[in-house]
């Protein structure tokens, strides 16, 4: 019977999984040296924030793996060799697979600072940071204060996580403005205003220079780069982003870049193995504007999805469909379909809406050429997602969007509060432009 040995038991690895089940009834495999248990990375912050229990965040039941004949092996593999096709295991045993599927996701960035492996130092991105924090940072006397290396979307949880415990943060971002690599100016100004408001020492514009220590080897402090400030804290939490974590392949032949690159189908350099999810980069570019790698959860389902058709005999390629995404800014819900970029590029226009309160806004991104609509973010304002997948699809003009907005709204009744004032905005931007 062919053997098929998933590496990582995240969302790639685990939807890879139940799929090839679904479609037969080949051995299956998956590989984890982090937990014994698929969990769901994005519910570690309410874990922390009392909401859930761990146990709460693995959506099936211990009994779930054997009913269905996937076999768990806890273990960190040390080496691949593609010609016998064998895994060796750091712990001395080895395994052989007929097909192999790299899903090993993401780990975070170090850039070497001193004292980056301290105590008390950890990222949010796997159970062990997630027990890193609790043992810590529990409280605020225990935490005197945090500092939070890096801006984006994990950074922002985790000031959101210990501000719940009433710890002191500190948030130092690189950036003139949080997220303004991704945000164009008006909302990333406007989420710089509700960090601020929130009580969280937004630095902007600052890095990190050393991480110091006590007699015991646990954070006692932080040095920022260009002042020269010392920053007593400690727990430092590193959210610099994350990249591919594929050390451990770097010893096999299988062609590497930054991920472990693949193609369409998502398979790689050697014959039978593939990678999918947050450790997978497209050989050649990114998809439909798509970046080469992709750290978003509904990415690597979908990869997931599509292998388990190709491993089970229907080869078919990987196509994402229109961009998406969601996140929360602490109390604020951020949704984007389409493109909108921080800066309109050649021939595109924004259109760029703010409430009074200054938590609610979207922007728009047209075609100044064709007035075909591109993309919108929305902020505070819920919007559904097949509406808007459809008129990308239709390719349909920034007018008719405008004007059947509502169509789209999650909450039509609460959306009539702000519906006149964003199109007389709207119609009046294109008067002026």
């Amino acid at each position: 019977m062919e053997h098929i040995i998933i590496i990582g038991n995240g969302i790639s690895g685990v939807t890879v999984a139940r799929h090839i089940r679904k479609l037969s009834d080949k051995k299956i495999t998956i590989v984890s040296a982090e937990t014994d248990y698929f969990f769901s990375r994005t519910a570690l912050m309410y874990v922390y924030m009392g909401h859930m229990k761990f146990e709460h965040t693995q959506p099936y039941e211990s009994w779930f793996w054997e009913k269905n004949n996937i076999t768990l092996k806890k273990g960190f593999v040390k080496h691949i060799e593609t010609a016998t096709k064998t895994l060796e295991f750091a712990e001395g045993d080895s395994l052989k697979y007929d097909k192999l599927i790299i899903a090993t996701g993401s780990k975070p960035n170090k850039f070497g600072w001193p004292g980056q492996d301290l105590k008390g130092v950890s990222g949010l991105y796997h159970k062990q940071d997630l027990e890193n924090v609790e043992q810590y940072a529990p409280n605020n006397k225990v935490c005197k204060r945090a500092v939070i290396v890096g801006g984006g979307l994990i950074g922002i949880e985790l000031a959101e996580m210990l501000s719940s415990r009433g710890i002191p943060v500190t948030f130092l971002v690189r950036e003139k403005s949080f997220w303004n690599g991704v945000l164009p100016d008006g909302e990333s100004g406007m989420i710089n205003r509700h960090i601020k408001n929130h009580h969280i020492d937004l630095r902007l514009g600052f890095n990190l220079k050393e991480i110091k220590s006590d007699e015991n080897g646990q954070v006692s402090s932080i040095i920022i780069t260009e002042t020269g400030e010392e920053i007593p804290c400690n727990y430092v939490g590193l959210t610099a982003g994350v990249s591919p974590n594929i050390d451990f392949i770097k010893t096999s032949d299988i062609e590497l870049g930054r991920g472990v690159k693949v193609n369409r189908f998502l398979e790689t350099s050697v014959e039978d193995v593939y990678a999918i999810g947050d450790c997978a980069e497209q050989r050649d570019g990114g998809i439909d504007q798509r970046r080469p790698i992709e750290a978003v959860w509904y990415t690597g389902r979908m990869m997931g999805e599509t292998l388990a058709q190709t491993i089970c005999g229907n080869r078919i390629q990987y196509k994402p469909g229109h961009w998406f995404n969601s996140a929360k800014f602490l109390d604020i819900e951020y949704q984007t379909y389409g493109w909108v970029f921080a800066k309109p590029r050649e021939n595109e226009a924004h259109f760029h809406w703010k409430h009074e309160d200054d938590t609610k806004c979207i922007t728009v991104c047209y075609d100044t050429t064709t007035n075909l609509f591109l993309g919108i973010n929305t902020f505070g304002i819920r919007m559904r997602h097949e509406v808007f997948d459809r008129w990308l699809t239709e390719q349909k003009d920034v007018n008719y969007v405008m004007d059947h907005l509502a169509e789209a709204n999650f909450d039509p009744e609460f959306f009539k509060h702000f519906e006149k004032d964003i199109l007389n905005a709207f119609k009046n931007n294109l008067i002026t432009a």
